[in-house]
Order: C-alpha cells, then structure tokens, then sequence
C-alpha cells in the first residue's frame, strides 16, 4: 500500500511541476513582449532602424531556470507572438530573424549552464551564447535583409563590420549581462524553492 501511495505523490508532484513549469514559461514569455513593447531604441546613430529591446533577457531566464529546450520552445512563442503583434513590421522574416538568433543564443548557453550550473559557467555559456547569437544575425542579415530591404548583397556586406556585428554584439552582450545579473536572485521564484 505505502508503495502505491508514494507512486501516487510522485505523479502529484510531476504534475505540479509541470504546471508551475508552463506558467512560469508563460509568464516570462508575457514579460518579453511587454518589454520589446515598452523599451525599444536604437543603440547605432547611423542605423536607427536596429533598435535594442530586452525581451531575450527572460527567454535567457527561461533558459537557465528550465534549459536548452525550454529554451528554444520560449523563443519560438515570444518571436511569433511579438512578431504579430508588437512588431508586426518585420513580418515572417522578423519571426525567423528572431527564432535563428535567440534560439541559437538558448541553445549554445542553456547547454553550457546546464551541464555545470555555476556563476563562473553562467558567465561563459552567457558569453558564448551572444558570440553564436552575433554570428546568426550575420547570417541572417546576409539572407534576409536584401529582401527585407530591397538592397543588394554588397551593400548588406558593407554595413557588417561597422553596424550589423557591433549592433548584435552589444545588443546580445546587454541582455547576457543583464541575464547573468538577474538570474540567481530570481530563479528561486520560477522553481519554487
């Protein structure tokens, strides 16, 4: 009898984290689109059209609370929902731009951090993960913009150096930092302990 009870509050309990695990997704999901909302500017004068915002910060949270996959499955709900809404004008190549790069960024450091989950690894998965995520933009930017902008591959060339990779690099490296500053003192809320 004890051995069924115990197999009973075992599947009460992964049902509970369960739960808190997909509100919590939830949650953090909401405030990325509430942030990309409300806090969007450009961070290169010459190139106003690239504006920062800080929604990956709680898709980067996300990551390290629940890992790599949770991750990847946050980023594609974040860029489908903000691309439909928020900031509708970048379309279905806006949505792809932003599920390639996050979810490479969730990816390369949720599977870092989840394999020694320390302040010292945090710092180097965070750090790898905006070094991937830069280079997918690169990529990105190399297929993409000449249609989205209608200009010719040479000249999305010309702008890599002295806009496209300083932008992501300082875009990814804010939102890793922030991520790495917040994580610890919040993440005690998402697990519940």
């Amino acid at each position: 009898m004890e051995n069924v009870s115990t197999k009973v509050n075992v599947t009460r309990d992964k049902k509970k984290m369960s739960t808190r695990i997909m509100v919590s997704l939830g949650m953090l999901a909401a405030i990325a689109v509430v942030l990309v909302a409300a806090i969007h500017f450009p961070l290169i004068p010459a190139a106003a059209f690239l504006e920062y915002d800080p929604a990956d910060i709680p898709i980067l949270i996300g990551t390290f609370a629940y890992g790599p996959v949770a991750g990847l499955v946050l980023t594609i709900v974040v860029s489908v929902i903000q691309g439909m809404t928020v900031s509708a004008g970048g379309g279905i190549i806006g949505i792809v731009m932003h599920i390639f790069a996050t979810g490479a960024c969730a990816l390369v450091a949720g599977s870092i951090y989840k394999r020694n989950k320390t302040r010292k690894n945090a710092l180097i998965a965070l750090v790898a993960g905006a070094l991937v995520q830069t280079v997918a933009m690169v990529i990105m930017n190399l297929i993409f913009t000449p249609l989205f902008m209608g200009q010719p591959l040479e000249v999305v060339i010309s702008m890599l150096v002295p806009i496209v990779i300083p932008f992501n690099l300082l875009k990814a490296g804010i939102n890793c930092t922030i991520t790495f500053l917040l994580y610890k003192s919040i993440s005690h809320l998402l697990k519940g302990n």
